[in-house]
């Protein structure tokens, strides 16, 4: 394993001095330790992972220096058109290093290694996916010694191309990390104002309870997913009134319109989270315009499926937001008692609504996975989309 100081470490050696990335959980010990030991203008955890490469963009363009872009290999789709239409060595040149976490991984013997649904696909062509965008590429060895060689030579390469290369990182190459020091973290002034804010978690058993039998709930990748899983196999509820984003990170809100705009008399819900709104922000503005749809963020201030790393929207009113983008009922809410009510107010209502619901980050260690597959689940929510009668 290596050290993430180390690896940091290795990358300032080689005038590596700006890093910008969307977190990944094979990638948290990195981002931990750039988030501990870098000064803030050094280290912009990005809205979505083609934003980081903008910022790396204009951070060569200012000082000469290649940038460092970190993400899941699901991301590198939203990296396609920066690099492929401006960092690519044949419109503008723009030396980068990409560090990417392969989820769903082929082993060195073309054996697929076990991962959750959503990264199989993913993991299968992540390596043909940069051979595609003529992105070269190391895979990331496991000791700091080859992993600083590795470094200077893609550097070297990719000042050469004038183009972006790439570090492919498996499982479990990085050792866990400790914080030299404590930072405040940014949901610390909410904490301090609403310092009994409810669990995730508990938040989402009181929107599923609250909701009427037909309507329609479309949930985000990642905890939220799970949480809704276990409360609909707890309550021996069953599962067909749920998709579940499980991969996707901020599309959950257009699925949610997509199924709303095609039955427009059924109240359509939307469980989302404040990274994933964050990430693709612009689709408020669609989801907006319809008037059986409810959008719910769960804000926490963070990643939290994939390490816990701080979000902005800890220091944003979210419903703010949505009110400008044309929300017609806005809410913001931070408890159970103040959730029924709105929600009592907003369901069936014939108005777009937005509610933020503020509540701590963190779930508990035994939360499960979904025991359903996706086919299955599609093929129940269809079934249910179906033959369940609009309210």
């Amino acid at each position: 394993m290596i050290h993430a100081e180390d690896f940091l470490n290795a990358l300032q050696t080689e005038q590596v001095q700006f890093f910008a990335g969307v977190p990944d959980s094979l990638l948290k010990e990195l981002c931990a330790c750039f988030s501990d030991k870098l000064a803030a203008g050094q280290h912009v955890i990005a809205a979505n992972e083609g934003g980081a490469i903008g910022l790396a963009i204009g951070h060569y363009l200012a000082t000469h220096h290649p940038a460092l872009v970190y993400m899941q290999n699901s991301g590198i789709g939203n990296v396609v058109n920066p690099i492929a239409s401006l960092a690519d060595p044949q419109v503008y040149g723009i030396p980068m290093l990409l560090v990417i976490g392969w989820r769903g991984e082929v082993a060195e013997n073309g054996e697929q290694i076990h991962d959750e649904p959503q990264h199989v696909k993913q993991g299968q062509v992540t390596l043909s996916q940069l051979d595609v965008l003529d992105i070269p590429y190391r895979i990331l060895a496991d000791d700091i010694q080859t992993a600083h060689a590795q470094i200077q030579a893609l550097l070297t390469q990719a000042t050469e191309r004038q183009g972006p290369v790439a570090l492919v990182v498996r499982k479990q190459r990085f050792a866990p990390y400790k914080k030299a020091e404590t930072k405040p973290e940014p949901l610390a002034t909410l904490a301090e104002k609403l310092p009994t804010l409810e669990s995730r978690e508990h938040m989402i058993q009181h929107i599923v309870s609250a909701l009427p039998a037909e309507t329609a709930v479309v949930a985000t990748t990642g905890m939220a997913s799970r949480e809704l899983f276990e409360y609909r196999k707890a309550q021996q509820a069953g599962h067909g009134r749920d998709f579940l984003t499980v991969g996707g990170m901020g599309h959950a809100s257009q699925i949610a319109c997509g199924i709303a705009l095609a039955q427009r008399d059924r109240q359509v819900v939307c469980i989302d989270g404040d990274g994933a709104m964050l990430m693709h922000m612009g689709s408020l503005t669609i989801s907006a315009q319809q008037t059986n749809l409810l959008h719910i963020v769960l804000n926490n201030g963070a990643h939290d499926s994939v390490g816990g790393q701080p979000t902005v929207a800890a220091q944003l009113t979210l419903s703010e937001i949505a009110s400008a983008a044309g929300y017609a009922q806005v809410y913001s809410v931070s408890g159970p008692e103040q959730l029924g009510r709105v929600l009592q107010n907003v369901l069936n209502s014939g108005k777009s609504s937005f509610i933020e619901v503020l509540c701590r980050k963190g779930a508990r260690a035994d939360l499960g996975r979904p025991t359903r597959t996706p086919a299955q689940n599609k093929q129940d929510f269809m079934q249910f989309l179906t033959e369940v009668e609009y309210a």
